[in-house]
């Protein structure tokens, strides 16, 4: 088995013949280690086309709230987090938070991501009035809310199942919840960045416990903890399994898949070995695009995988577009998580995404957290400014 057989094999693969092409650990890896970038590129770009023949390319206009940065997990490679009893805590009012969503509302945005830590000192009904807050005063806004381990954390502090703890919520307008905090779905990688988070199977259960009552979920990864690359497909093999399942059982799963490395400037996992990890961990740019190119290749039942624009930048993004991508992301309006860890730009317009798309050669259409597309205005000044004729990537 080698890469030039693999990829030479994938050229047959449908949409229809999946499962009769369908990649597994052992050739996923084979191609993230020895496949030129180019060839693994052009074939993620074609998968793409398969998948997406009209060349359109969505992205979201939405907002990222963080309602609260108290947290018990202590993650070695957050940043943002601060325990109970420090001086730098906070807990927004609904007031504050259903200000946030007012300014989303007023350029035309559809969803709001909203995490935090896992705080004990919130009570359930607390969660419960915020989501009836938010659907009473916001009733078109979808509130994708709370990570799996915030909800075992709700269900840890109720004495409840995340099970009930979830249709609860959803019973008072929960849209559904953000892929966060599934980092490496790897027990070793795990226990070693993050102890005291949940397992990786308590991660993909909850999941599983949204899906089955038809909340919408996503999938992320994030990479870079000096985990092996067969570790990485790992995990992508973990929520491929879930998908599986879920599209069997409830005839929906995830939407999409987004991977991102981690971020080392300012955490305690970037001071280890003697401050060498920051330096010699995370991942760059062609890193990057090929763990995009994979996740493509790998993924025949998640049809859309999402660049990540805030720990790569616009531009590496765009490239990302052009390595299997089929979606810019969100303009987020303000990001705290990630960009406490190093990053700077946490924020992006609706212009910039579209400029973004177009550039690359693509159609930028707007999208809901559904991936239903929406009307999109094109802004005219993108066009006109450019100083030749857009490329097709069709």
């Amino acid at each position: 088995m080698n890469w030039q057989s693999i990829l030479q094999r994938q050229q047959g693969w449908t949409i229809d013949k999946a499962n009769e092409f369908r990649l597994s650990i052992e050739e996923a890896t084979e191609l993230y280690s020895n496949a030129p970038l180019h060839e693994l590129t052009m074939a993620a770009d074609k998968r793409r086309k398969l998948f997406f023949p009209s060349g359109e390319v969505t992205y979201l206009v939405d907002r990222n709230v963080n309602y609260t940065n108290v947290c018990t997990i202590n993650c070695q490679f957050c940043s943002f987090y601060r325990p109970p009893g420090h001086d730098e805590t906070y807990t927004q009012s609904f007031e504050e938070i259903s200000n946030r969503v007012s300014e989303l509302e007023k350029i035309g945005g559809s969803r709001i991501l909203m995490q935090g830590g896992v705080n004990p000192e919130l009570p359930f009904s607390w969660y419960l009035d915020l989501i009836s807050h938010l659907t009473n005063n916001h009733p078109n806004i979808q509130l994708d809310c709370f990570s799996p381990i915030e909800i075992e954390g709700i269900a840890d502090v109720s004495g409840m199942s995340t099970f009930e703890v979830l249709k609860q919520l959803k019973e008072v307008g929960l849209h559904g919840l953000p892929g966060g905090g599934a980092e490496m779905l790897v027990d070793e990688v795990r226990s070693d960045v993050s102890p005291k988070k949940g397992s990786p199977d308590n991660w993909l259960r909850v999941m599983e416990e949204a899906q089955s009552i038809g909340l919408t979920t996503s999938a992320t990864n994030v990479f870079g903890f000096g985990e092996s690359l067969n570790q990485r497909v790992e995990h992508m093999s973990r929520i491929r399994t879930l998908q599986d399942s879920s599209i069997e059982k409830y005839g929906r799963g995830f939407t999409s898949f987004i991977a991102w490395p981690v971020q080392l400037e300012t955490n305690s996992f970037g001071k280890r070995n003697r401050g060498q990890n920051k330096y010699v961990l995370g991942a760059g740019p062609t890193e990057y695009i090929r763990h995009v190119a994979i996740s493509r290749l790998f993924f025949d039942n998640i049809s859309s995988i999402q660049a990540s624009w805030p720990t790569m930048g616009l531009g590496i993004a765009q490239m990302a577009l052009l390595s299997g991508a089929n979606d810019a992301g969100s303009t987020m309006m303000e990001e705290n998580v990630v960009s406490a860890s190093g990053t700077s730009k946490i924020s992006a317009s609706e212009i910039e995404l579209q400029n973004t798309i177009i550039r690359a050669g693509f159609i930028p259409v707007k999208r809901d957290s559904d991936y239903n597309l929406l009307h999109t205005e094109i802004v005219e000044k993108i066009t006109k400014d450019l100083a030749a004729p857009i490329p097709s990537q069709h």
